[in-house]
């Protein structure tokens, strides 16, 4: 029976945090609304995307804060599909690279900047060269997953076992 109840009580705190880690992405990018959208932009949700270092809510956390923030902000059909399944691509890709901090955001920069400057050529026809808004798309990550979401590591890897205590 105590065996039943940590498991349950396990499966409710996974539910608790993909919960929390959607509803803080999709804060910060109606928040930064600005700057969340577009062919030049810095999501600063996308700073979380470090979380997959410490918990694995932070997969289905992050793809459906990521859904969730694209609909709210007016996305087309084809952004919120392909640019969830970019964060998704990257929490998962960065989840299993766990063991290497450094590794975890270049999952989620590479797959947002192969993915969205197509969406953002075929869905909003955005007239910016290809490879110059895969580049614009490129800086925008890694500002946000690398200098934003290392920033938030720090802070996290202080208060690990309070915030995830599993």
């Amino acid at each position: 029976m105590k065996e039943k109840n940590e498991q349950n009580l396990s499966q409710v705190q996974m539910i608790a945090q993909a919960a929390m880690i959607a509803a803080v992405y999709v804060v910060l990018t109606m928040l930064f609304a600005p700057f969340s959208f577009r062919a030049i932009q810095v999501r600063v949700s996308e700073a979380l995307t470090i979380l997959p270092l410490f918990t694995p809510a932070a997969v289905p956390g992050l793809f459906v804060g990521c859904i969730l923030a694209n609909m709210l902000g007016g996305a087309i059909i084809w952004d919120v599909i392909f640019g969830s399944l970019a964060t998704l691509i990257g929490a998962v890709v960065g989840r299993m690279l766990r063991k290497n901090r450094w590794l975890v955001p270049i999952p989620t920069i590479v797959a947002n900047t192969v993915i969205v400057p197509l969406v953002l050529r075929y869905g909003y026809g955005e007239n910016i060269p290809l490879l110059l808004m895969a580049v614009y798309v490129a800086v925008g990550e890694i500002i946000s997953c690398y200098v934003l979401g290392e920033l938030l590591a720090e802070v996290l890897l202080r208060y690990l076992n309070v915030i995830f205590k599993n």
